[in-house]
């Protein structure tokens, strides 16, 4: 094993938070080193929405949409609630604090933001909810910037078209608004550019992802792939280092002056770690996680005696199951927010709102009983999108399949699904009053701007609302899938590593997936994960460079780019 020369920071993970907390180090003047175990950079932010939800920011104060730091406070409160230390009043106020202050920072390094207008707080019915949203998007990028790098960036391995994630809830309406065919227009003129420039535009994740590493390129970043981490360097209790091994199977010990940092994401991919954590059945395959989402890097940190807290949690999302065990789509908000379709258990009742959040659902669908099922009408094929697949258009093989199934009555329907017949028709004649009133007096199904920013507004009473009634009828099996789990490390608002008495481990930090979110079980708003993993990126790294002055000799400087310019 050799033994590298120090750098001041090590960044172990190349997520949101990750790529974030390198900047942040590059450009303070520390030099700093990113180690990524996969062969491809950007973690599962490039494969997400690629939008951050941080309150009272910049973009939305100039888009007119008022915001406070108070109100944000006051949004957790009524939201989040007590959560636990996870969610403390220190953390809180660092994520809104700090996360103007990092907007601006992005911004000085050319990563800017734009606001989503009308992407609203998933709970804006709350104090200090806002129906406006807090949600912020980066602009597309052509591929052609990124040059040789383009290949080593991740990207989602569905959907490619240029479509940023606030313009899907108008595209899904493309045969029902003048809105979703002004989408569909922008669209069709986006991948004629694509075809023109022979460049990709991209969006979402591997736009946040893809202006981020253009920063981290800018600022010298080395960035190294295929380096795993298989061990922490430790002196005197503190960890001093990583030890990593590259894809040639060679080793070596890297120090860092001032700390590590950890980003790896969390354990969405690990069979063992779900079991068990997680609430069963729970299934690697059912997450939209990164490859190498798969937890080692949690538990050598739990190993040194980290505090963890919320393990059974993740960014739950319902999705479905097709027959090759891909992932179907993710049905929730954007099918199952639309009329003419509920989501029932195995006796046959509703059991959620379901135009809620994600999060919300996935938790209802584990205490109603997995999997649960989605019963549409035939107008919501007609209409609407089923995942990926655009309306009107019912692959024969999802029937021969048994993946969607189908029937002239609901009571057929109920017996080919093993649902309670007499409770399915309970549950839908109820439903159906509802749809013609406006009003969901069970769970207040379109009550909330969010409720109906996923809906069809050239419907009504209530554009989440419509009746079940003419067939055929159609039934899709619904899962608790994810995009990452939501516990782990227990961090301070500095993103320090915590141990069980809420001591420091010195020279430890930790962001993203592997910690426990701030946000308590809760999702406040769309990109609220990775907003946090950018923030506690940011200012773990402001903490070890602020410990440092600190703690080094009055005549002591440094200057960045003195430690070894590997290319890997």
């Amino acid at each position: 094993m050799t033994d590298s020369s120090p750098y001041d920071l090590i960044v172990v993970g190349s997520g949101g938070g990750g790529l974030c907390a390198a900047l942040t180090a590059a450009a303070s003047g520390a030099s700093v080193l990113v180690l990524e175990k996969t062969a491809q950079l950007g973690g599962s932010t490039a494969m997400s929405g690629g939008v951050l939800w941080i309150p009272d920011s910049q973009p939305a104060e100039r888009a007119g949409a008022a915001d406070s730091f108070e109100e944000g406070m006051r949004y957790f409160e009524s939201v989040v609630g007590d959560a636990g230390p996870a969610s403390s009043l220190a953390r809180r106020e660092a994520f809104i604090k700090k996360g103007r202050e990092l907007l601006a920072f992005l911004e000085s390094e050319g990563v800017g933001f734009q606001f989503c207008e009308g992407y609203s707080d998933y709970y804006d019915e709350r104090p200090g909810g806002k129906a406006r949203g807090r949600v912020l998007k980066a602009p597309m990028l052509p591929s052609g910037e990124l040059k040789d790098w383009y290949p080593k960036l991740r990207q989602f391995g569905g959907w490619a078209l240029p479509v940023n994630t606030d313009e899907f809830h108008s595209l899904t309406l493309v045969k029902r608004t003048w809105g979703g065919k002004m989408t569909a227009l922008r669209l069709s003129g986006r991948m004629l550019r694509e075809r023109l420039t022979r460049q990709r535009l991209l969006c979402r994740g591997a736009a946040v992802q893809g202006r981020m590493l253009l920063a981290a390129l800018r600022r010298n970043v080395p960035l190294w792939t295929d380096a795993a981490v298989e061990d922490f360097v430790l002196e005197g209790g503190q960890v001093r280092g990583v030890q990593v091994r590259h894809a040639s199977g060679r080793r070596e010990e890297l120090r860092a002056r001032y700390g590590v940092v950890v980003d790896p994401g969390g354990f969405a991919r690990n069979p063992e770690m779900r079991k068990r954590f997680h609430p069963q059945p729970s299934l690697p395959s059912w997450s939209a996680s990164n490859p190498g989402d798969t937890g080692e890097i949690l538990e050598k940190v739990m190993a040194l005696g980290a505090a963890t807290d919320m393990l059974d949690e993740a960014i739950w999302i319902p999705i479905s199951v097709l027959p090759d065990g891909t992932i179907g789509g993710f049905h929730n908000p954007h099918d199952q927010a639309k009329p003419f379709s509920i989501m029932v258990d195995a006796k046959g009742q509703r059991f959620v709102n379901e135009a809620s959040s994600y999060m919300e659902v996935g938790q209802a669908m584990y205490r109603a009983g997995v999997p649960a099922w989605a019963i549409l009408e035939s107008r919501h094929r007609r209409y609407y999108s089923w995942g990926s697949t655009p309306p009107g258009k019912t692959p024969p093989e999802w029937q021969s399949s048994g993946y969607m199934r189908s029937a002239d009555s609901l009571d057929a329907l109920a017996r080919a699904c093993g649902i309670d017949a007499a409770g399915l028709a309970e549950t839908v004649s109820r439903f159906n009053g509802y749809a013609r009133s406006g009003r969901d007096e069970q769970f207040s199904r379109g009550a909330r701007a969010y409720d109906r920013y996923y809906a069809d507004s050239s419907h009504g009473p209530n554009p989440g609302l419509g009746a079940i009634e003419r067939p055929p009828f159609y039934a899709v099996q619904i899962y608790p899938g994810d995009v990452g789990t939501f516990g782990g490390l227990m961090t301070d608002e500095h993103g320090c590593v915590l141990r069980p008495d809420a001591s420091r481990i010195e020279g430890l930090y930790a962001t993203g997936n592997c910690t426990a979110s701030v946000m308590g079980r809760t999702y406040p708003g769309a990109g609220a994960s990775i907003a946090a993993s950018f923030i506690f990126g940011y200012t773990a790294v402001k903490n070890a460079l602020a410990i440092a002055s600190r703690s080094a000799p009055p005549s002591s400087t440094r200057a960045q780019g003195t430690a070894p310019a590997h290319s890997k």
